[in-house]
């Protein structure tokens, strides 16, 4: 798996020119510039972000990265998969076409080779943004090679010893292989080689029903893949609303996606004819002949082989590395931020952290990680997305609720696009407007929860959204409809009957 991300296959014109941004081949490596403000450990979002910031501001920066610059967003993440993701999208939009009166004579084919040269093509497009080009061209020193702490105050990159005032570990994350019986003697594919696929497997395998998961297995059954989704838990997306994963269950399972959820003695076996996944569902025993195998179980920290013990850096190799509210590791002179570190693995999530980051190491201020607010976001057919608390959360610290709900079947947009599936559902506080969580499932429900994600950090709440004018016919209109829901809560049986007396 490791040889395929290196050479970023297929060996195209477009992974080449990813290459020549990314990891380019003839770079030489600075020799060190006297003791550094800030050393970076990991060009992904984490990584680049400080760097960036503290460059602008004046800081001496060196930036170090093994891999290849840009991280797994870029590369393996997020940027490939909503390329494939989009092609999926127009797939399963042919397929429903009938529905709206559009008929295309003969069916439609998909091109997957075509698929995946565009979302290379593409992906090379953006990485000029993220390349090494870039960032020495800011000013800052690029190390391409593998970061190792020495002492506090150093990081060793091949055979240079880069002085440091302050460090941040940004060494993201890398794909958790589970412990399923015969998955290590079988060739398998991860978020770090899927993309690298040029044929459209006719059966797929998937297993763990998580947002990459399941953004993947419905992507390969728009495609026309034969999908087995395998998943240990019930359903899928357990961490999610169950309302809200139910609703993109029953759609991928209307798209063809075979859900094998609660699976039990799941083993992997390489046969003659192919891959074959075992296992027991609902009292079911399953022996599927699948040509590809993807594992989509979760991600695992890299804090190994960077010499943290060395520094006094506290870690665990299943949740990361240890930091304060400041985002500040065990030892005072290092701080963390991203996938290395964080719950949330998401690009945005760290993109944040980098900006407090910046702050802390640099100017000794407080800005606290906790005061973010982060939406969550899986790109589905429709999406989920997600904002604040969920109810159980709220249930588990105590706080009393109120929830409102609106259906889309109820908001004329979502009726005229064919879209009416979903809902907004909004949690405030027990009697109150503030608003302390939101759900949304829709096609566009990762635009939409940006309204919400506003309202929680600028403490507007819902009764206000509901005064707000919003364009009407459009999806958002269901969360003002919410606040209007908030605001007849508050026609009491006693205002009621004075306002009839005002009126005569």
């Amino acid at each position: 798996m490791t040889e395929e991300l290196v050479q970023l296959l297929p060996r195209d014109e477009h992974n080449i020119e990813l290459e020549r941004n990314v990891k380019p081949t003839d770079w030489l490596n600075p020799k060190p510039s006297g003791k550094y403000h800030l050393v970076v450990s990991g060009a992904g979002t984490a990584g680049l972000g400080p760097a960036a910031g503290a460059a602008g501001l004046g800081a001496r920066v060196a930036l170090v990265e093994g891999e290849l610059m840009g991280g797994d967003c870029l590369n393996v993440g997020c940027v490939p998969s909503k390329g494939l993701i989009r092609a999926a999208r127009e797939a399963r939009n042919a397929r429903y076409a009938g529905e709206f009166g559009v008929h295309i004579n003969g069916g439609y084919d998909v091109d997957f080779g075509k698929v995946m040269e565009r979302m290379g093509r593409l992906r090379a497009k953006i990485s000029p943004a993220d390349s090494v080009q870039r960032f020495s061209g800011l000013g800052i020193d690029v190390f391409l090679g593998e970061a190792s702490f020495v002492d506090s105050n150093h990081v060793q990159v091949g055979d240079a010893i880069l002085e440091f005032k302050k460090a941040v570990i940004a060494t993201g994350a890398r794909a958790l292989a589970p412990s399923i019986p015969g998955l290590a003697g079988v060739q398998h594919l991860t978020n770090e080689s899927v993309f690298s696929l040029t044929e459209l497997p006719k059966r797929l395998g998937v297993i763990g029903a998580g947002p990459i998961g399941c953004e993947l297995a419905q992507s390969f059954a728009h495609f026309g893949s034969e999908v087995f989704l395998v998943e240990s838990t019930h359903g899928i997306m357990p961490r999610e609303d169950p309302e809200a994963s139910n609703v993109v269950r029953e759609s991928m399972i209307r798209d063809g996606v075979n859900l094998l959820c609660c699976g039990r003695d799941t083993k992997v076996e390489s046969r003659d004819d192919g891959i074959h996944l075992t296992l027991d569902s609902h009292g079911k025993h399953y022996d599927e002949q699948v040509d590809q195998l993807l594992v989509a179980v979760g991600r695992a920290p890299n804090v190994t082989g960077i010499g943290l013990e060395t520094v006094g850096i506290d870690f665990d190799p299943r949740v990361g590395v240890t930091v304060d509210d400041k985002l500040q590791t065990t030892n005072p002179n290092v701080f963390a931020a991203g996938d290395v570190c964080s719950q949330y693995k998401f690009t945005h999530a760290a993109d944040f952290m980098a900006r407090i980051v910046i702050q802390n190491a640099l100017f000794a201020f407080k800005a606290k990680a906790s005061k973010l607010i982060v939406p969550l976001e899986t790109y589905t057919s429709p999406e989920i997305a997600h904002v604040g608390l969920y109810e159980k959360e709220a249930q588990e610290r105590g706080i009393e609720i109120d929830t409102y709900v609106q259906r889309f079947e109820h908001v004329d947009r979502a009726i005229l696009e064919g879209d009416d599936e979903g809902f907004v559902k909004v949690h405030t506080k027990k009697g109150k407007d503030k608003i302390i969580g939101a759900t949304i499932v829709a096609t566009n429900a990762g635009d939409l929860i940006s309204e919400v994600t506003l309202a929680m950090k600028a403490g507007v709440g819902l009764g206000t959204i509901g005064g707000t004018i919003h364009p009407y016919p459009t999806q958002a209109e269901a969360i003002r409809k919410l606040g209007d829901q908030f605001s007849r809560t508050r026609l009491t049986p006693g205002k009621a009957k004075f306002l009839k007396f005002l009126m005569g």
